[in-house]
């Protein structure tokens, strides 16, 4: 396993400090700031670690508050609110410089039989089959803004194949808001153990999502004068699945206004089964406007 996988996986573990409060530490991906998938994945750690291991992890709903600093530990406060016969509810609130900069809600149940439904797959090419980011974007990356050439150059723990995304990164052509990409971590994994495989997806969905609402526009993030940030971020988690094996994320934008974008997307394992449904809202707006 890749150095940068393995400090990620040892990061999701967190340090424990008291019996419902963890410490954890950042991996600088090139910007400066806390990815949100990370402090994503670390806070859903945290209520884990409070909840017994036969109760796993069905929904979080979160929202960011302010930006992480990379440099500084972030502080996980577990709120244990709630205890039934088949669900447990957690609250996490992640504190840095004396201030919330994130909360997550998150919800476990106990395993049970029930209906089950899903919508079908669809059809993608082979991941195979699909350039990775840095031969997609390779000429994109050398040719463009500081920021982006910086980025380019950090090691990253997961391996993401967006399908059919043209190569200019700061002012692509106008398109319908809807994507799909394949992602998995960068090297197998030792563990088999659910949660951790959840804490990576988590982390891996913030990734190449709220962006999904700027295509119909013709920016990106890196765009002159665009702000971009995520706001909330919402899982609903379906059925098992490995994060070392492909999963497809099929992404859509079913509106924007407010200077807000929504996304949505659905997980898929690679033989079709939905393993999990994700929602997000951000920030999507010219500076000054």
């Amino acid at each position: 396993m890749a150095d940068v996988l393995s400090d990620l996986v040892a990061l999701l573990a967190l340090e424990k400090l008291e019996e419902n409060l963890f410490r954890g530490q950042s991996q600088d991906l090139g910007w400066g700031t806390v990815f949100g998938g990370q402090v994503l994945g670390q806070a859903l750690s945290a209520a884990v670690q409070t909840v017994p291991r036969e109760r796993h992890p069905h929904s979080l709903h979160a929202h960011f508050l302010r930006a992480g600093d990379v440099s500084r530990p972030i502080i996980y406060d577990v709120d244990r609110i709630r205890d039934g016969g088949s669900f447990t509810t957690r609250r996490v609130v992640a504190i840095q410089n004396g201030q919330p900069i994130f909360h997550l809600s998150a919800s476990f149940q106990i395993d049970e039989p029930g209906f089950t439904h899903q919508d079908p797959m669809p059809q993608a090419p082979a991941p195979e089959s699909v350039p990775n980011e840095a031969e997609r974007f390779a000429h994109a990356m050398a040719q463009g803004p500081k920021v982006l050439q910086r980025w380019s150059k950090v090691a990253r723990p997961f391996d993401n194949r967006p399908i059919d995304e043209p190569e200019e990164l700061v002012s692509p052509p106008k398109r319908p808001p809807r994507r799909m990409l394949w992602l998995k971590t960068i090297g197998p994994l030792q563990s088999d153990e659910p949660a951790l495989h959840r804490y990576l997806l988590a982390y891996a969905s913030d990734a190449w999502f709220l962006t999904a609402s700027l295509l119909p526009h013709g920016v990106t993030w890196l765009s002159p004068g665009m702000q971009v940030a995520s706001l909330d971020h919402a899982m609903w988690f379906h059925a098992p699945f490995r994060a070392d094996e492909w999963l497809l994320h099929v992404i859509d934008s079913p509106a924007a206004s407010g200077g807000r974008g929504l996304v949505r997307g659905s997980v898929y394992r690679r033989d079709g089964t939905l393993v999990a449904t994700t929602a997000q809202e951000g920030l999507i707006r010219r500076k000054g406007a």
